[in-house]
């Protein structure tokens, strides 16, 4: 009996112990991680990296030096050498690692065994990154952070480059409109595509940029941000009047890029290489960020009218796309469906468009659309995201790699607000006067400093 009860009052506590670890591990995984899951992986990989490595085919034979050195010296068996590792550095979401490569080894060596180490380190994933020849870093991630996202503190916008969403690799995810001009973002209803592009319009709101928006659901999406709008087409007639006005802002561009230059005003605008960012910064025009919502609205035709007004407005994007970079004007194309039964122009509008964003979609194709021509892995991914996974989508540009991203929640009425503080940004361009959304500006101090671009360094 005093031996029953003895275990009653130690396991007691033991068990509250390990039922507060799992609720803490299923509600507040952070906290876990940093608590319990952090000393323990570091153990694990401590004690058994030699090991680890060997059993993944991560060793390589011992240098000659080495094989005389240890049989001098000692009568142990020499073993393969594993890649030199570095210090390990713990973060809020997991571990950093830094490897020395062997000779003769490479990065897709390490990254193929990726699944491996996982299981062997007690770690939710890991990711191999090449920091230089001969070196690759691994950030082995403690939990599933796109379950609940909470972006770094250290994702801090910069000018013209929005962090908008998390990567699985708990990097955050931005987009960069320098270095991505153009982008395609496609998702289904309740797929969490709105809640993206709320997140780029609150963070382009801040800085210096004129935003212009075609939304042909009549304005519903970005209605809420008319304040910080430059200009706004609710359906294809307005779409029709406003792209013409963008094309000739694109014109007048390069006019004032070939005046400053020496170009001769006969050269075409294809062969005019250089861009805004060459020009000092008072003669430097505002940039320009085109948000198109439901684009498939501009395809779509029901008469012979509306096909003529369809042709002319697809052409006007391809042209926007094609020649727009230079003239510091970017697309941001959304819609749910986007395939090439739209009709002329469609694939060849999509291919102007580097970024590629897709959520959940209603069929393949569309996934396809969106991935296939980048990365083909990639559509068996985006189809395979839940409806319960609101937020979530892949990630992917032209060089080939993907990542799945998911974006934090933002209320409209938070996004809304910080258009309102900002509408005293709203750039002066006369030639998109006659779209300005006629709508009263409330006087709220700014919600954040602006972000003003840095001087180009060539």
């Amino acid at each position: 009996m005093t031996d029953i009860a003895t275990l009653l009052e130690v396991g007691g506590p033991v068990a509250a112990l390990g039922g507060g670890a799992a609720y803490t591990r299923a509600k507040h995984p952070g906290i876990y991680w940093s608590t319990v899951g952090l000393p323990m992986s570091t153990a694990r990989l401590l004690s058994s990296y030699g090991s680890v490595m060997e059993a993944c085919g991560l060793t390589v034979a011992p240098s000659r030096f080495r094989v005389l050195a240890v049989k001098a010296t000692t009568r142990r068996e020499v073993r393969p050498v594993p890649p030199r590792r570095g210090i390990i550095r713990p973060t809020t979401t997991g571990l950093r690692l830094r490897l020395r490569l062997a000779p003769g080894q490479e990065p897709a060596d390490v990254a193929a065994s990726a699944e491996r180490l996982r299981h062997a380190w007690g770690v939710h994933a890991v990711y191999v990154t090449t920091i230089k020849p001969g070196v690759v870093e691994l950030r082995l991630v403690g939990f599933d952070v796109l379950r609940r996202v909470r972006m770094p503190r250290k994702a801090v916008a910069d000018f013209l480059k929005v962090p908008v969403a998390l990567r699985e690799d708990a990097t955050p995810f931005v987009r960069d409109y320098r270095t991505v001009p153009h982008g395609l973002t496609l998702g289904a209803t309740l797929s969490g595509k709105s809640m993206y592009l709320r997140h780029l319009v609150a963070g382009l709101a801040r800085q210096s940029v004129a935003l212009v928006g075609i939304d042909c659901k009549r304005g519903v999406e970005l209605a809420p941000f008319t304040p910080r709008l430059s200009a706004l087409a609710t359906d294809p007639d307005q779409a029709a009047e406003l792209l013409p006005a963008l094309i000739k802002e694109m014109e007048d561009r390069y006019d004032l890029i070939k005046a400053r230059q020496g170009i001769a005003p006969a050269t075409p605008d294809e062969e005019v290489t250089s861009d805004i960012w060459g020009l000092p910064e008072h003669e430097r025009p505002v940039p320009i960020v085109l948000l198109v919502d439901e684009v498939a609205e501009l395809f779509l035709v029901a008469t012979k009218k509306e096909e003529e007004r369809r042709d002319e407005m697809v052409t006007q994007l391809i042209r926007l796309a094609q020649l727009g970079r230079a003239a510091g004007i970017y697309l941001e194309v959304c819609g749910q469906r986007f395939g090439a039964e739209l009709g002329k122009g469609a694939t060849m509008l999509r291919a102007q468009l580097t970024g590629r964003v897709c959520h959940r979609v209603n069929d393949e194709a569309s996934a396809k659309m969106a991935l296939g021509d980048i990365a083909p892995e990639a559509v068996s991914a985006a189809c395979a995201i839940a409806p319960e996974q609101p937020g979530l989508a892949i990630a992917g540009d032209t060089s080939g790699g993907w990542s799945r991203i998911r974006t934090p929640y933002l209320s409209l009425a938070d996004a809304a607000k910080t258009c309102h503080a900002s509408a005293h940004l709203v750039p002066d361009l006369p030639v998109l006067k006659p779209f300005r959304p006629n709508v009263p500006v409330r006087l709220v101090e700014p919600a954040a400093p602006v972000v003003k671009p840095r001087p180009v360094i060539d």
